[in-house]
């Protein structure tokens, strides 16, 4: 071994020299951290794109003349149904072909249909741009995620995966308060033309300075032949493991979701505050809160899984969170007196609320064979993207919607109060998938 990754030896003999140049490249950790920190800075703007639009959302329901329900199709249904669609076709064209590549095509398509988003003079206009954003990053992760395992060792992985999950908050805070300035000095539409054109730049970036490196050689494992798709999904579904794991991921993007891509509204519409102290207060909140959770989650369960010598922490870590996060998220929405402290409050839940993703992201490699992790990624974003992103905003919109006839502002409150709640159920599929995982992790496949 060296600096953590497997000799070319060790891989096999199968390497060109070509593939044994990019292999020793990556053994130099600051290579490898280079790669990680733009393919961080990627999903920085994926999330942006993705996200700008909730601290827009009063301007966009205001001038487009929509309702909360609406608001929550464009925020979550409309982006989540083809961004789950074809997440696994990529995945699987991720597992076959150069993930670099596909990475620096999807920035392009994602970015582009960003600043179309700008263009946009109604609802059904609208709804198709964000599809399109959707067509775009449903390229990113998973073959991100594949590379990631491969160029870090096993007992590093959570912790840099964590590393660039750290981009879903870093994304959230950037849009937050850049989009805030943008909406307050121009207007929504000019705000997502002004967050969608670096992406461009971006793509060609990572299309120069990423080499697509050896598959499994941070473990010393020969790369195989890769499984059909269908043979993938059903050694996945045939794990009662993955099948808790994966809804348990979903019901807790279902309430992130639910919660976050409203709390800008919240914040306006219940508390009365200015848009540019959305834009601060909620940013530095969301943004640095679950950064912190995000990175402590896969920090927190490498370090307990390797001091104990059982992985099954990277399941109990997340439900602990979950059910830690149900109190301080119930307290931000119902107990806070003005918008200042309930922002201040959100800390808590937001940083709990971080810690899932990368541990299951971990679990979900753990669980799979070389040429299955980028589809292994998939199938779980699949899961937790059509429920939590595709349902959770547009649910909690709709119950608002219902709720304001005799609540008014407050309905909003209550509504985002009811998706908290759905965390309980979460908790009890990371509690049924932490029972039976240990020995599927012991019967992965090379």
């Amino acid at each position: 071994m060296s600096n953590g990754i497997a000799d070319r030896t060790d891989v096999g003999s199968t390497l060109t020299d070509t593939q044994q140049a990019i292999a020793e490249a990556y053994r130099k950790p600051a290579y490898r951290y280079f790669v990680l920190g733009l393919l961080t800075v990627v999903y920085v703007f994926n999330f942006i794109d993705r996200q700008v639009i909730n601290v827009l959302a009063a301007y966009i329901i205001e001038d487009l003349q929509i309702s909360d329900g609406q608001f929550g199709m464009l925020s979550g249904l409309a982006f989540a149904a083809i961004y789950t669609t074809l997440g696994i076709p990529i995945a699987r064209w991720a597992d076959l072909g150069n993930r670099r590549n596909i990475i620096a095509l999807a920035v392009t398509v994602w970015s582009t249909m960003t600043v179309l988003c700008g263009t946009a003079q109604n609802f059904v206009q609208l709804f198709m741009a964000r599809f399109g954003v959707g067509v775009g990053e449903a390229g990113g992760s998973p073959p991100a995620h594949s590379i990631v395992s491969d160029i870090f060792p096993v007992e590093q992985r959570a912790t840099a995966l964590s590393i660039y999950s750290l981009g879903v908050y870093g994304g959230i805070l950037v849009s937050t308060i850049g989009g805030a300035y943008l909406v307050q000095m121009f207007d929504w539409r000019t705000a997502f033309v002004v967050v969608g054109l670096p992406g461009l730049l971006l793509a060609v970036l990572v299309r120069l300075f990423i080499k697509e490196p050896p598959r499994g050689m941070a473990e010393a494992r020969r790369d195989a032949a890769p499984p059909g798709f269908l043979q993938v999904l059903g050694f996945l579904w045939q794990r009662k493991s993955f099948r808790h794991l994966s809804f348990a991921c979903a019901l807790h993007a279902f309430v992130t979701y639910g919660m976050g891509n409203f709390m800008p509204l919240f914040l306006g519409r219940v508390h009365g505050m200015p848009i540019i102290d959305i834009g601060w207060y909620y940013g530095l909140v969301a943004g640095i809160g679950g950064l912190a959770g995000t990175y402590f989650g896969g920090w927190i369960s490498d370090r307990t899984a390797k001091r104990t010598g059982d992985k099954t922490w990277y399941v109990w870590i997340p439900f602990i969170s979950t059910v830690i996060a149900i109190p301080f998220a119930l307290n931000t929405l119902l107990l806070m007196p003005n918008g200042y402290i309930a922002a201040y409050s959100y800390l808590l839940p937001v940083f709990c609320g971080g810690w899932y993703l990368a541990p299951c992201l971990a679990s979900t490699q753990f669980l799979v064979g070389l040429r299955m992790r980028a589809m292994g990624t998939a199938v779980l974003l699949f899961v937790l993207n059509l429920i939590g992103l595709g349902l959770g905003p547009m649910i909690t919109g709709f119950v608002s919607d219902a709720l304001e006839p005799s609540f008014g502002n407050d309905a909003l409150r209550y509504a985002m109060a009811i998706t908290v709640m759905v965390n309980v159920w979460c908790a009890a599929h990371y509690y049924w998938s932490a029972r039976t995982i240990k020995q599927d992790f012991e019967n992965a496949p090379a």
